[in-house]
């Protein structure tokens, strides 16, 4: 049986790239079955190019706007709610999708029917289109044995640590859609979509580019290479809300594995309390870094930095150094 496809396009002020957005999608080898373009309330010319081209496209368009502005991850879920597909492809509206996209990722959804979710990596590129000389996964670090990882069972592990999916190039099942929305406020929504994808079924990675991702300083998500100077930058930079914030997700993920119509394994679920765990230590360290240091090397010495927080050994560093 063939799945159907929809595209869940989110706009926002995006004129510059839409056009060019809209017909990589219209150039697929695997012509998705409707296209549905959510728009966050733009000023500029977005809507009038999506509707023009929308004329002539040879499928279902619809567009969905003049509504209550939500920001990026209340938009995907409106887009995502107003899909009638089986599959669901997500787009932002600066890239260029390669013209096999639709079709690698269906065909993987045909051939593995336990796969809720796809992502793949991506070629990053200029505003211009021009090749910046890296991939997504390189920016991310996104290594090897973490890609393993993330088509197992363990995959729940990784994603706690850190995200590794980025919505641009992702597509999911509806019953995927249906188990994770809403989306909590403290997730974006192709992170929150991945973690439970891991609870509900598996996620499989396409290791090559499935669009061009371009980078031109005004993205609502973006993603940049990080050099040395800026990882320095990243522990040294203040406090602020980062510790609480990783709190409320932490507390809204396992609210949702609370709920006894969700699908969580009990070590999963011990998981995600060792996690809630640690981050309320570091969101409650004091101000005072030498204060900080018995809490931070009890916490280090019991492993659970290496095992619940994104970066490791370095966010050992990093709670020792910043400022408060």
């Amino acid at each position: 049986m063939t799945l159907t496809v929809s595209v869940a396009l989110c706009t926002y002020n995006g004129a510059r790239f839409i056009g060019e957005q809209l017909s990589s999608i219209l150039a697929q080898s695997r012509m998705p079955d409707e296209i549905v373009v959510s728009d966050d309330g733009s000023r500029d010319d977005t809507l009038a190019i999506v509707e023009r081209m929308a004329g002539t496209a040879p499928l279902p368009v619809r567009v969905l706007s003049g509504l209550e502005p939500l920001g990026v991850t209340r938009n995907f879920e409106r887009a995502i709610r107003a899909t009638a597909g089986e599959i669901i492809v997500l787009s932002d509206q600066d890239d260029i999708w390669k013209a096999d996209r639709v079709e690698r990722c269906v065909r993987l959804f045909e051939q593995q029917d336990d796969v809720d979710f796809v992502f793949g990596d991506a070629q990053m590129v200029d505003a211009a289109g021009a090749d910046l000389g890296y991939t997504l996964f390189e920016a991310l670090e996104f290594r090897p044995d973490e890609r393993r990882d993330v088509q197992c069972p363990s995959a729940f592990d990784t994603l706690l640590r850190r995200n590794v999916a980025t919505g641009a190039t992702a597509a999911f099942r509806r019953r995927l859609a249906d188990a994770a929305m809403p989306f909590p406020a403290d997730w974006v929504h192709d992170e929150w979509l991945a973690i439970i994808a891991s609870l509900t079924g598996r996620l499989a990675v396409i290791d090559e580019p499935l669009i061009d991702y371009r980078q031109h300083g005004a993205n609502q998500i973006g993603m940049r290479k990080p050099g040395f100077a800026q990882k320095v930058s990243r522990v040294l930079e203040p406090r602020g809300d980062r510790n609480r914030a990783l709190v409320r997700r932490t507390e809204a993920l396992v609210e949702r594995m609370l709920e006894a119509d969700f699908p969580a394994e009990h070590e999963h679920l011990e998981a995600a309390e060792g996690k809630l765990r640690i981050e309320r230590v570091r969101a409650g360290l004091p101000k005072n870094r030498l204060l900080r240091l018995p809490t931070v090397l009890r916490e280090a010495k019991r492993g659970d930095y290496e095992r619940y927080t994104s970066q490791g050994r370095a966010e050992v560093l990093r709670d020792l150094l910043q400022p408060a």
